[in-house]
């Protein structure tokens, strides 16, 4: 198990792990990469899909023009650990558009294409799912989900009327905020859904008393967004090394840690972190792969955390 060392970045220990023979930093994985990614089925198909996907929200939004090598790296280091799941949304600036031009240049496995609906009204939803389709290079579309609630009545009549004329696999619902709960509770609970999105970290436990028991009662997929809280995960832990008991869980660095907890909820299908490092891809993969906390190790891990904060 390696350790973050006080003053060093993330991206200083991963160097020195890759150094080490334990992360693939060249678009090459190493022994250790190539260790089999943990799938989940989703409950409403029985489909596999792997248990850490890519978010793209922020780091996939790119000015024309601006170099786009380092998100093709991370597309790399995403597919050679095993990753499928790709996460997005018109609200993401160009991140669809990022998304199909990158993956037109390059070989890669089966993507499972996971976008949103975020407008009202039914013409400017099919608009807009339509744009979404073009821009990834996709004829048919994994996954749309309902962005933040927006105008769902509308949005999920007409998901329902494409799943059904196969221009879409699953239909879903999303929010970021834990003020929305009482809102994705009851839609979950009256509407047939294939998945939902909503946040869950160690900073912002709720949904595991919730939502997860009432997406498993429903047999709805759980897509796990903000794992990282923007970032404001990292910046409590900064400077302070990984407890010794983190190697129980196959925890090498606090990204892993912080993904982990998530994964640990058996009900969790798959988290999407973002990220424009291929470095910081290939670590967050590596939490998709051993061993995973139990009821026990997540409250010691919620322990740590609320000694911390």
């Amino acid at each position: 198990m390696t350790s973050t060392i006080p003053g060093m970045s993330r991206r200083a220990v991963l160097k020195l792990m890759a150094a080490a023979g334990g992360l693939a930093v060249t678009g090459v994985p190493s022994v250790a990469a190539r260790e089999a990614m943990r799938s989940r089925a989703i409950p409403s198909s029985g489909e596999e899909v792997p248990v850490v996907g890519l978010g793209t929200a922020r780091t996939f939004n790119l000015d024309p023009g601006e170099e786009r090598e380092p998100l093709r790296g991370v597309l790399r280091e995403f597919f050679a650990a095993g990753g499928r799941v790709i996460d997005t949304s018109p609200m993401y600036g160009t991140a669809e558009t990022v998304i199909g031009d990158l993956l037109g240049d390059m070989d890669h496995p089966e993507v499972f294409y996971a976008t949103k609906v975020w407008t009202r009204g039914e013409e400017a939803g099919i608009r807009q799912m339509e744009e979404s389709a073009e821009r990834m290079g996709t004829d048919v579309i994994d996954l749309i989900q309902v962005h933040n609630l927006v105008d769902w009545r509308t949005q999920l009549k007409t998901l329902r009327r494409w799943k059904d004329e196969g221009r879409i696999r699953y239909l879903g619902i999303t929010h970021y905020r834990v003020s929305a709960f009482d809102d994705l509770e009851r839609i979950m609970r009256e509407e047939g859904l294939d998945w939902v999105q909503l946040p869950l970290s160690l900073a912002t436990p709720d949904a595991a008393d919730r939502l997860l028991p009432l997406a498993a009662d429903r047999g709805i997929a759980v897509l796990v967004n903000r794992p990282f809280e923007n970032g404001g995960l990292f910046r409590a832990v900064r400077g302070r090394e990984l407890p010794e008991w983190a190697g129980e869980i196959g925890a090498e660095s606090w990204a892993q840690l912080f993904l982990k907890y998530i994964l640990g909820h058996p009900e969790v299908t798959c988290v999407i972190p973002a990220t424009s490092d291929p470095e910081h891809a290939a670590d967050n993969m590596r939490a998709g792969m051993g061993p995973l906390p139990d009821a026990g190790q997540r409250r010691r891990m919620r322990e740590l955390w609320e000694s911390l904060v």
